[in-house]
C-alpha cells in the first residue's frame, strides 16, 4: 500500500498493492496501524456508508461543523467511475479555499482520506459508480453544512456536461465559499 499526501496537508491519495492471479485479486483496503503511521493521527472509522449513482450526479461539497461532529473520511469507488474533490475550510490553514480533485475508479482502486475541516464532494462519470467510505464520526444532520458546488471562486470542472449535471435541492442551497467564509472563519 502507498500513501501519498496531496498538495493539502493532511488529504492523503492512497493506492494499494494489488496480489492477481487465476483466481482473481486480493489487496488491504486499509490497514490501521500502517495508516496512522503515516499520517500521524489515531483516526477510529465508526461508520461505513454506501451509495449509488447514475452519470451526471454531483453529490456535496459537505461537511459537518463543530469539534464534537466533524468528521474525516476514506473514500472509494467500488465500482465505477468518480471524480472526488476535497476543499480545504480550516480557518487556521495556509491552503484554506484550495482543493484536490481525483479520479477515484474500481480499475485503479484509489482511495482518498478526506481530514476533518474539510468539504468533500464526488461527481459520476461513468454510467453508474457505487461509493464506499468510512467516517471517524456519525452523521449528524443539525451539524451539516458546505459548500455549493458550482462555487465560482472554487470553479471546480467536475467533468460533466452542465446540461447532464443532477444534483439535490439541499446541495443547491448550500453557502458560496465567500458566503461560508463569513459565516464560520
Amino acid at each position: 500500500m502507498k500513501i501519498e499526501e496531496t498538495v493539502l496537508k493532511g488529504c492523503f491519495l492512497i493506492t494499494p498493492t494489488v496480489f492477481e492471479d487465476n483466481r482473481g485479486y486480493f489487496y488491504e483496503s486499509y490497514k490501521e496501524n500502517y495508516f496512522r503511521e503515516i499520517i500521524g493521527v489515531p483516526i477510529v472509522f465508526v461508520q461505513e456508508n454506501q451509495s449509488k449513482s447514475d452519470f451526471g450526479v454531483i453529490r456535496g461539497l459537505h461537511l459537518q461543523l463543530g469539534n464534537d461532529n466533524m468528521q474525516a473520511k476514506l473514500v472509494r469507488a467500488i465500482q465505477g467511475i468518480i471524480l472526488d474533490v476535497a476543499v480545504d475550510l480550516r480557518p487556521e490553514s495556509p491552503s484554506f479555499g484550495e482543493y484536490v480533485a481525483c479520479i477515484l475508479s474500481e480499475e485503479n482502486r484509489q482511495q482518498l482520506f478526506v481530514p476533518r475541516g474539510f468539504a468533500h464532494g464526488i461527481s459520476i462519470l461513468s454510467k453508474t459508480a457505487t461509493i464506499h467510505y468510512k467516517t471517524d464520526n456519525y452523521y449528524a444532520p443539525e451539524s451539516e453544512s458546505g459548500i455549493v458546488y458550482n462555487d465560482q471562486d472554487l470553479n471546480i470542472d467536475w467533468q460533466i456536461p452542465l446540461k447532464d449535471i443532477r444534483t439535490s435541492d439541499k446541495d443547491l442551497l448550500l453557502p458560496t465559499l465567500k458566503e461560508f467564509s463569513k459565516k464560520y472563519v
